[in-house]
């Protein structure tokens, strides 16, 4: 069975062990990255086709006359052409649950950083500020216990609900917010989407990106959370947006941000996020799926979904 992956520089794969997927696929091919104009080629003629960003619309899925089985190296499936994979009978799975510990390890890290000040403080020593003072402590910057903070969750599945109870651990107040546009359920324990935005402390985004979530986050946002806020994004970068986040870090509507994730990634034509300068913003690389332990699960559950679809099994199947 010929079975290609097409990107697997973007798992880290140096560190990672491949062999639970070519024990079920000796004949597979690795490539580190796949460009646009390669992959129609690469596919051809592949049974099997596992990837972690490369997109398929329906005309290269149609030219795939062998494909039988696309594996995802990721929750989200928006860069498949599901209706197209469905009308060639193409079978695609994702991978779950996959890298829940390393997100809500990198969710609080990213809070603590904030509350603590933890990098402003370090700034201070580093620029000898500390050897300077007539005081054994420098309290230049305010720092807050979590325990006293609300944290408004949006989107509450398996990260979201793993988010709140370590956010419960460090006993913060806990509010689950119901998305704009979908309807109250009796006695849901959700909180009006607006409603939050004025309560939230923290405000962290576990949502996928549809067309309902797109910009979720803008300027009217913005203006309805309170001036020391701290906003985090580890889901989609199309949920926020950009600029609008970057005015509201920049005039205090907000107090901060932490966001692993941008619109387009790698973000080759620029964003507004990557031009701010202040100490209330951090941006990552999209890392916070990548720990180790994270990345070797993802495998795991690769081969775990292949396994499944040889027996005839129906293993976290998106079509």
């Amino acid at each position: 069975m010929k079975a290609v992956f097409l990107d697997f520089a973007t798992m880290g794969a140096d560190d990672l062990d491949a062999s639970p997927l070519t024990d079920l696929l000796p004949d597979l091919k690795f490539f580190d990255v796949t460009p646009e104009e390669l992959t129609a080629e690469r596919i051809k003629d592949a049974e099997f086709v596992f990837t972690n960003k490369i997109r398929f619309n329906e005309e290269t899925l149609g030219g795939a006359k062998s494909l039988r089985f696309i594996g995802l190296t990721a929750t989200g499936t928006d860069n498949v052409d599901l209706s197209g994979a469905d009308k060639y009978g193409i079978a695609v799975c994702n991978i779950r649950a996959y890298c829940t510990q390393s997100v809500v390890e990198h969710v609080f890290g990213v809070l603590l950083n904030f509350s603590h000040n933890i990098s402003r403080f370090a700034e201070l020593v580093r620029k000898g500020k500390w050897q300077e003072s007539d005081e054994f402590c420098m309290l230049k910057y305010p720092i807050r216990e979590l325990s006293g903070m609300t944290l408004g969750i949006v989107g509450h599945g398996v990260l979201g609900r793993s988010v709140e109870k370590t956010a419960r651990e460090f006993g913060m107040t806990v509010l689950i917010a119901r998305r704009p546009g979908i309807s109250a359920k009796h006695d849901d324990g959700r909180t009006d989407f607006h409603e939050m935005l004025g309560c939230a402390d923290v405000i962290t985004l576990h949502c996928p990106l549809s067309d309902d979530t797109k910009n979720l986050f803008s300027e009217e946002e913005f203006r309805l959370m309170k001036p020391d806020a701290i906003l985090i994004n580890t889901a989609r970068g199309g949920l926020i947006d950009s600029a609008a986040l970057a005015a509201a870090l920049g005039s205090g509507e907000i107090g901060a941000a932490a966001v692993d994730v941008l619109p387009n990634e790698p973000p080759v034509d620029g964003d507004p996020l990557l031009d701010y300068d202040g100490p209330n913003l951090i941006v990552t690389p999209h890392v916070a799926w990548a720990t180790k332990e994270a990345r070797q699960n993802a495998i795991d559950e690769l081969a775990a979904n292949v396994e499944a679809f040889l027996k005839g099994e129906k293993r976290n199947r998106v079509v």
